[in-house]
């Protein structure tokens, strides 16, 4: 477990330094964001995953790895545009964002310990293919939480599913970073 803790934080910090570079080259424009946008963004990034995993053949010179990063990041906005809301204006500082970033990366990453602990690490036996499917489907799920208006019956809502996307992610990340 003290390895997983150390890993996450390793493919964490690769993804916040890209959220500063971008925050530094785009402010926060992304802040005008509703959620079912963000949402698909996240899926056309799990969408483009899962065609590299299946084709094996790219056109567009970036792989997997961007791609889960990207994830990372679109769930970590989504989760502080849950929180914050949606605004018309960019309203947020690279300080301000970075401080709410490593906020819900807090929260997830503790998350993620605690389900480490119950499931006995059992992402480590999985395929990155099985994450990405698991995160496609967490990706429809939540599509179907915004097209009910984010009501549910006995589910877990969309902030738990974005949570458990970023987990997957890392994960992946994790098992990529180990096949080098």
């Amino acid at each position: 477990m003290q390895d997983t803790s150390k890993q996450y934080d390793a493919v964490i910090n690769i993804c916040k330094s890209l959220f500063i570079k971008k925050m530094k080259d785009y402010g926060s424009a992304w802040r005008i964001l509703r959620l079912p946008s963000l949402t698909d963004q996240i899926f056309i990034k799990a969408q483009r995953i899962r065609s590299l995993q299946k084709n094996g053949v790219r056109k567009v010179d970036e792989g997997e790895v961007s791609e889960f990063i990207g994830i990372i990041n679109y769930c970590i906005m989504a989760l502080i545009q849950l929180d914050k809301g949606i605004v018309e204006q960019p309203d947020l500082s690279t300080i301000e964002a970075t401080e709410l970033y490593d906020e819900k990366v807090s929260i997830t990453k503790q998350l993620m310990e605690d389900k480490n602990h119950d499931y006995g690490e059992a992402w480590r036996d999985m395929r990155v293919s099985s994450l990405t499917d698991l995160i496609l489907q967490k990706l429809l799920r939540v599509k179907q939480i915004e097209d009910n208006q984010g009501k549910t019956l006995v589910s877990e809502g969309i902030d738990a599913n974005y949570q458990d996307m970023i987990n997957y992610a890392v994960f992946a990340l994790i098992h990529l970073n180990e096949e080098k």
